[in-house]
């Protein structure tokens, strides 16, 4: 039997998102067609158990509304399964909060970003000469759907940048062949971004193109098939 996705939440969105939008972990659930099964939602904020890396095909880590340098016990707890996950080399994805807890975990720094703040929908722009697998058929620039105060200010030793925008030069980071994180949002859609926006009494920040952007939920469909779907995590042996 197949093992599932584990799609980790990291914490409630406010109480207006959730009525407009639902959870995070819908989110992910919408844009990559789970059925029932494929998938296990694993809340560390509400002090559940985090998965043994033998029972599942890779993980999603999720955004959150926490910050990571508040060092959250939970959040230190879920980046510490990250060490553990990145080393028996299962597959991983971070997003959002779950791109700065990656960095963290393995050693990188966060912190607010100097350049400000990114809301709203923004250009993102892969590195030159960037030949990760994740990244084969994305075009050289693409529209994304970003809301972060903090960002990865310096990726752990070892990690690639693979993509920038004009406030964060750590859209995309690679950890191995099998372990990325991303800044931006694949799993927003407009009406979550504007719920989101809504929320925070921000307008919508609009990039040049204003069509409900395609290439991030093509990322993320790209990691679940390239690695998770129907196949076992890489483990290293004991």
């Amino acid at each position: 039997m197949a093992r599932p996705l584990a799609i980790i939440q990291m914490g409630d969105p406010p109480a207006v998102i959730r009525q407009e939008a639902g959870e995070q972990s819908r989110w992910f659930v919408q844009v990559l067609a789970l059925n029932r099964g494929e998938y296990r939602v694993f809340r560390p904020d509400r002090h559940e158990l985090l998965p043994a890396i033998d029972t599942i095909c890779g993980a999603i880590i999720s955004g959150s509304w926490a910050m990571v340098t508040d060092r959250l016990a939970w959040s230190e707890e879920t980046a510490q399964w990250i060490r553990l996950a990145h080393a028996l080399n299962l597959p991983l994805l971070g997003v959002g909060y779950g791109h700065q807890l990656i960095a963290h975990a393995l050693g990188g720094l966060v912190a607010d970003n100097p350049q400000g703040s990114e809301h709203g929908l923004q250009l993102i722009q892969i590195a030159e000469n960037s030949t990760a697998p994740l990244l084969t058929t994305c075009p050289g620039r693409f529209a994304a759907w970003l809301s972060h105060r903090q960002t990865v200010l310096r990726p752990p030793e070892g990690a690639s940048v693979l993509a920038f925008s004009t406030r964060d030069v750590c859209q995309i980071l690679r950890y191995s062949d099998t372990a990325y994180s991303v800044q931006f949002h694949p799993e927003f859609t407009w009406d979550i971004m504007a719920a989101c926006l809504k929320q925070c009494g921000e307008g919508l920040e609009m990039a040049e193109m204003s069509d409900e952007p395609a290439w991030p939920q093509e990322l993320l469909r790209r990691f679940y098939y390239l690695w998770c779907k129907d196949n076992a995590p890489r483990l290293c042996q004991s």
